[in-house]
């Protein structure tokens, strides 16, 4: 494991986040931004943001470079939920929950790649 990113209570359901983070697994992180940026998903804004955060971790040092990266690990945990309610049917009120994600990301090197020297 050589960088990770956090993302903290992300406004969105951990549920839509999983459906977009299960296609990222296992890719070069150039080939997951391009994915990103094109998936028609709300989702991808806030994980796209949070994989940019873990590659300027890995790269920060300058012992790898972006091409070098691969997307090891993708975690999305529940996050609280906010409670609210509305009018239900007969004067009752329904509650609505507003969920929230934590989102984690780990990269990894390719294998075979070498770190640079003097860094």
């Amino acid at each position: 494991m050589i960088a990770r990113a956090k993302g903290r209570f992300i406004p969105v359901s951990t549920r839509k986040i999983r459906l977009v983070v299960r296609l990222l697994r296992g890719r070069d992180v150039t080939q997951a931004q391009a994915m990103l940026a094109n998936l028609p998903k709300g989702a991808c804004r806030p994980i796209a943001k949070v994989l940019k955060s873990a590659v300027a971790n890995a790269t920060r040092t300058g012992a790898w470079s972006e091409s070098q990266l691969v997307v090891s690990r993708v975690l999305a945990d529940e996050g609280p939920m906010l409670k609210r309610h509305r009018a239900g049917p007969m004067g009752r009120a329904m509650s609505i929950r507003k969920r929230m994600s934590h989102l984690t990301i780990e990269l990894d090197a390719k294998e075979g790649s070498e770190v640079k020297r003097g860094a």
